[in-house]
């Protein structure tokens, strides 16, 4: 593994992802979550179509059939599906609850890691985990007053905890030919899987329409953005993450993002940031210290 590379791609697709969460919450506005999700993935794979001959050349990677597989697989739960429910989370709860719940992620796959990658963390590790898991907490925890209504909390949580589960097995489930495969080969797979997995479920229900773009007031330029900034930039930091460190690592290094929501929201939106969210910040900070202190 490559010193320090994963964990700070890691960290700037926190970041990246950050962005993309706070034009998704407004682009989620005026589309609906299954469209939202097929439109922009769309864009992304026209991005990569370049992309991919640029940083890899022409010549074709040899993979097998199992890798194929399981990076079209990867892309269909981790992308078509999870991010289908987490817009609709996100619809349902806001970018607060959401940062919240999301710690649910790291845990699924570190305890996926450990099970399927024989991955293992150092004391210190653990230590940083915890940090930033209660940072996010603090942090992100929404002020009083702006809760939804109870059926959307239960509704919410549930897409969310769905989504979260399926992003880990996702990457857990790619991980090995990440390490073995060039980068944007595979994140092409990933997002073909998930365009034609959208596809034959929006087919096989009935929804083929719901692809397709408004003929009048689709915010083309805020999708762009949201395309190349939130998900074609943060998923190729995000995999490049896990290409080069410990899946369990680049896990806890992502709840960062819930962070840099509550940061941008305060320097953007000029909302306001309370004590609890300062010191989740540096509690968030001190985690972040802790894992890369072992490099």
């Amino acid at each position: 593994m490559t010193n320090g590379l994963g964990e700070l791609c890691s960290i700037l697709s926190a970041l990246a992802w950050a962005i993309g969460v706070m034009l998704y919450r407004q682009l989620g506005a005026t589309l609906p979550p299954l469209q939202l999700n097929f439109l922009k993935n769309a864009l992304v794979l026209a991005m990569l179509l370049p992309a991919i001959p640029l940083l890899h050349g022409l010549s074709l990677p040899a993979f097998d059939g199992l890798q194929i597989l399981a990076a079209v697989g990867s892309g269909l739960l981790g992308i078509g599906i999870a991010d289908t429910l987490y817009f609709r989370a996100l619809n349902e709860l806001g970018a607060g609850r959401m940062g919240v719940i999301g710690n649910f992620y790291s845990p699924f796959v570190i305890v996926l890691s450990f099970a399927f990658l024989d991955e293992r963390l150092l004391p210190v590790q653990g230590v940083g985990f915890a940090l930033v898991s209660l940072g996010v907490w603090l942090a992100a925890w929404p002020r009083q007053g702006s809760a939804p209504r109870p059926a959307h909390v239960l509704r919410g949580f549930f897409f969310a905890l769905l989504a979260i589960v399926l992003m880990a097995i996702s990457i857990v489930l790619v991980k090995r030919v990440l390490e073995a495969q060039p980068l944007l080969w595979v994140t092409g797979l990933r997002m073909l899987g998930a365009l034609v997995g959208m596809a034959a479920i929006a087919w096989l229900r009935g929804e083929t329409a719901q692809l397709s773009p408004p003929k009048v007031g689709m915010p083309w330029r805020k999708l762009a953005l949201a395309a190349f900034v939130g998900q074609f930039l943060a998923m190729v930091l995000w995999l490049a993450g896990y290409k080069y460190t410990q899946a369990s690592v680049a896990a806890i290094l992502n709840e960062t993002a819930s962070v840099f929501i509550l940061l941008l929201a305060w320097a953007w939106l000029k909302e306001p940031l309370t004590r609890r969210a300062l010191a989740g910040v540096g509690l968030t900070l001190g985690g972040v210290c802790c894992m890369l202190a072992v490099r």
